[in-house]
C-alpha cells in the first residue's frame, strides 16, 4: 500500500492515493466542487489554488457542504 497516504478530513482519519489533488480528491468523497469551501491546514484555501494542491500525508482539511435556501 505504498500509494497511500493518511490524512485528517473533518476530524476523521482517510486515505486517499498519492499524487492526488483537491478536486479529485473532492469526487472520491462524492462531493460536488462547486458546494463546498476546503479549509486546508488551517487556512482557506481558495478555489483558484485547487487544481494545483496536491494533498499530502499529515495534510489536515476541514471540509464545509455549502447549503442554499432561504
Amino acid at each position: 500500500m505504498d500509494n497511500l497516504i493518511t490524512l485528517q478530513v473533518n476530524g476523521e482519519r482517510r486515505d486517499c492515493p498519492k499524487n492526488t489533488f483537491i478536486p479529485g480528491f473532492l469526487e472520491q468523497l462524492g462531493l460536488n466542487p462547486r458546494l463546498v469551501a476546503v479549509e486546508y491546514n488551517g487556512e482557506i484555501l481558495h478555489r483558484q489554488f485547487w487544481e494545483t494542491t496536491e494533498i499530502q500525508s499529515g495534510d489536515r482539511l476541514e471540509i464545509v457542504t455549502i447549503v442554499g435556501g432561504g
